[in-house]
């Protein structure tokens, strides 16, 4: 394998200018005081930034989250509060506090002006956002100046902090469960962040929690935090697993909001389908734009089945055979798409497959009756699908688990959290076989791999008609949640999921070849949309926009897999020097 030995750091890779500015800005504030001083800065600067937020920063309640009230944060002020915990405990991390050195374990300046960083864009992007939509600097009263001015003595502090990135240490053995307890503390503050996120109520508090999440994250990244946790959650695999299913679980009893958990069912089966996609794209290298198609297929078949009055075929599946039925036959359709198509590489493969999802569109469009056999309504589609009754119990029906109220779409959301699991499953033990070492070959080189013996053709026909089969279990449950199946969504770019377009960004923005990534993903591109409602015309725009910018500063996505992450930031590895050290991560996988 190739990989790229003079990358140096992520810093080399931005334009020259760029870095050259950047270089200079910090030369000349690094040092300019000495370092126990910028450390108090740092620590008092974070005091009162968090205490800044108790003050109002505007007089009119026009502004969402009602920021006029004194000693009660609101709003965006719980995210200034927020990230100016997040620094404070960070600048104790770099007095040596007993039990926060692992927030740090490759140096503490580099965390410490990312969490300065995230403070100051948080605080600055809400009294921005407060001139802006009022009309002005007069709708800031003196508590959203002192806020403006709390943060700066932080983030000078920070950047006049001397550099002390090093190597991260040998972990230091622990009681693992010491390990499993952290574990459960992450998966609870996963869930309460995931919770926050979907909970927003406007655009502007998103945005802000966008920013605040997003520059936290790469602060904890760029201190190996990040790196830490992964491998410990890689020593309890099947902990971390159980954890995370039981925070899934729990999150419909946290909603007391259809439309919330209505976007959390929505946000499962696109991450299912995306996880399908992932097979063709991720592991196998095929660029499949038709994808979708395989969803539809699904869909439209367990709508059929569905004893729907408006279905054509006048007959009931109980769910589990529609499942299986729409699986089957999107495993068909992908073996008789695939088999005369997959011996194309590269764009042609490209064109062939947005064909078959334009050619899927239309003939769903035409099987009206008129211009063809009447099977699928043609654009009126299959309304009025019937609940899933599944074991006898009716998953439209509210349900009362003692004071919790389980409504229609909590209901959805476990069994999409079953299916969900069952997908992860298959995609994890698929990518850690024999197959998937096979796919992962031909992804990396298709001539070197068929010369090795692998069996290309029939090698990605498994991978393509797998991720098909995949794709059209979620619809299955897709056609039931939405109660109707129509041409309309199956198309390779729309201005709303699910489409084509969006499953191909969320495996990439998320990252390709891991399990998490897609989940990612797919939950911020569903997200996104839905509560930045001015996006929603230029969603394609903002998408396309965020994965330029990501193929120019992280082409491996938000979670690498570390295959790729070699390939593109080898320097950035815990293993670094030797080409046996790149060799060994290479055959780790992802």
């Amino acid at each position: 394998m190739t990989t790229n030995t003079a990358s140096g750091n992520r810093l080399s890779d931005l334009p020259r200018s760029t870095v050259s500015a950047i270089a200079g800005l910090l030369a000349r504030l690094e040092g300019t005081v000495p370092a126990p001083v910028a450390r108090a800065l740092v620590a008092g600067g974070a005091v009162l930034t968090a205490a800044s937020a108790f003050l109002d920063w505007t007089w009119t309640d026009r502004f969402p989250g009602n920021l006029t009230v004194t000693g009660y944060p609101g709003g965006l002020q719980w995210l200034t509060v927020a990230t100016g915990l997040l620094l404070l405990l960070q600048a104790l991390a770099a007095y040596g506090v007993p039990g926060l050195k692992v927030l740090a374990p490759t140096g503490h300046t580099g965390p410490l002006r990312g969490l300065a960083l995230t403070a100051f864009a948080t605080t600055w992007f809400t009294l921005i956002a407060i001139c802006y939509e009022l009309g002005g600097l007069v709708n800031l009263t003196a508590g959203g100046v002192i806020a403006g001015l709390a943060v700066l003595p932080a983030l000078f502090g920070a950047l006049a902090l001397p550099t002390d990135s090093r190597p991260a240490p040998p972990a230091a053995d622990t009681n693992p469960w010491v390990e499993r307890a952290a574990i459960v503390v992450t998966a609870a503050i996963g869930l309460g962040v995931f919770t926050y996120a979907i909970d927003t109520d406007y655009g502007e508090l998103f945005i802000g929690f966008l920013i605040a999440a997003g520059c936290a994250a790469g602060s904890y990244a760029r201190s190996g935090a990040t790196q830490r946790l992964s491998q410990l959650l890689g020593r309890h695999r099947p902990f971390a697993s159980a954890a995370a299913f039981v925070a899934a679980a729990l999150f419909p009893l946290t909603q007391s909001n259809d439309h919330n958990a209505n976007v959390g069912v929505n946000i499962l089966i696109f991450a299912t389908v995306a996880l399908g996609l992932n097979i063709v794209v991720g592991l196998t290298g095929l660029l499949d734009l038709g994808y979708v198609a395989f969803l539809g297929v699904g869909a439209y078949t367990a709508a059929l089945v569905s004893g729907s009055q408006f279905s054509t075929i006048h007959t009931q599946f109980p769910f589990w055979a529609a499942a299986l039925l729409g699986g089957a036959v999107s495993l068909v359709f992908g073996v008789l798409i695939g088999a005369p198509t997959l011996r194309l590489r590269g764009d042609y493969l490209a064109i062939v497959t947005i064909g078959f999802g334009e050619i899927f569109h239309i003939t769903v469009q035409n099987l009206d009756g008129s211009s063809g056999p009447k099977l699928t309504n043609g654009p009126n589609g299959i309304p009025q699908i019937p609940d899933i009754n599944l074991f006898g119990i009716n998953l439209g029906n509210v349900h009362q688990l003692g004071s919790i109220t389980i409504g229609r779409f909590a209901n959805y959301f476990y069994l999409m959290l079953i299916v969900t699991l069952i997908v992860v499953a298959v995609f994890s033990r698929a990518g850690n076989s024999r197959i998937g070492r096979a796919w992962i070959a031909i992804r990396e080189d298709e001539t070197a791999a068929e010369a090795m013996g692998i069996n290309g053709f029939r090698t990605k026909l498994i991978a393509f008609a797998l991720g098909a089969t995949l794709a059209g279990l979620a619809g299955t449950v897709s056609a039931h949640v939405t109660y109707n199946v129509v041409p309309d969504p199956y198309v390779f770019a729309g201005s709303a999921p699910p489409n084509s377009a969006f499953l191909l960004a969320a495996v990439v923005l998320g990252g390709m070849g891991t399990v998490t990534g897609p989940l990612l993903g797919a939950a911020l591109l569903y997200l996104i949309p839905d509560k930045l409602v001015f996006l929603q015309n230029y969603q394609l725009l903002a998408f396309g926009v965020a994965l330029v910018l990501l193929m120019r500063f992280r082409p491996e996505g938000i979670i690498a897999n570390r295959r790729r992450q070699a390939e593109f930031h080898d320097t950035d590895l815990p293993a670094q020097g030797t080409a046996t050290d790149t060799v060994g991560l290479s055959k780790a996988g992802a």
